[in-house]
């Protein structure tokens, strides 16, 4: 009677798997097309974005008390169009910034084509408001620029400004980007959101601004004062 019973568990926990393995494998598939539906303006097409796998392990802590935080889209972020031709520019390319010694990792490994979560694929850098710079050894036109800080687990970086420059020293820069909302980085006060990082990444909007440097600043992160990369790209020509 007991095997009995047992069997007939077992059943409905498989044929509830099964529903479920089809229900949500629809729903990831239909999302898929609606994306693939999206037709690029004239000129233009979707950045050929090569995402890591997605690795959370557990969620956000200590994030009540953060503001401005952007609410999680919920779905596969919408294609991004570019002109044609635009590729990553970073890929490679030599790296600076304001911590050369890092505490996890060497600085090169953010430019290294690397996004995956795992150790070893991550720059642990100091604590507090640090910069890292990528050298695109020539002016270039940029129009996205895409960031991973850590997404092994779902954080908040803070003070997170992109600023693009001609001049290595920056003493005159763009800002493409900054959630800096008190100035802590002293790079100015920013309106733009904070976010959960994700696989995904950041992806910010460049419009084509001209520019041989970009720099990137953070200022610690939710668990912790410390500094994350995991990779940067920039996409121009």
């Amino acid at each position: 009677m007991q095997m009995n019973t047992l069997f007939k568990i077992m059943r409905v926990c498989f044929l509830l798997a099964a529903f479920l393995f089809l229900t949500l494998g629809a729903y990831v598939d239909a999302a898929d097309k609606k994306q693939a539906a999206v037709k690029a303006p004239p000129g233009m097409a979707a950045l050929p974005l090569d995402l890591p796998k997605p690795a959370f392990a557990g969620t956000p802590q200590n994030i009540k008390g953060v503001k401005q935080l952007e609410k999680p889209l919920g779905r596969p972020r919408p294609p991004f169009f570019a002109p044609k031709g635009v590729k990553n520019l970073a890929l490679g390319k030599k790296i600076t910034g304001s911590d050369e010694e890092p505490i996890v990792g060497e600085i090169k490994m953010i430019t290294d084509g690397d996004k995956k979560a795992a150790d070893g694929s991550y720059v642990e850098l100091g604590p507090f408001t640090q910069y890292i710079q990528v050298d695109l050894e020539e002016e270039k036109e940029i129009y996205a620029v895409l960031l991973w800080h850590y997404h092994k687990q779902a954080r908040v970086y803070f003070d997170v400004v992109i600023q693009v420059s001609n001049d290595p020293e920056f003493a005159k820069s763009t800002a493409i980007y900054n959630n800096d909302h008190d100035n802590s980085a002293e790079q100015g006060v920013g309106k733009d959101n904070h976010y959960v990082e994700t696989s995904e990444g950041r992806l910010v909007d460049a419009k084509g601004i001209k520019g041989r440097y970009v720099r990137f600043y953070s200022g610690g992160n939710n668990a912790s004062d410390l500094n994350h990369y995991i990779e940067v790209e920039v996409y121009g020509k």
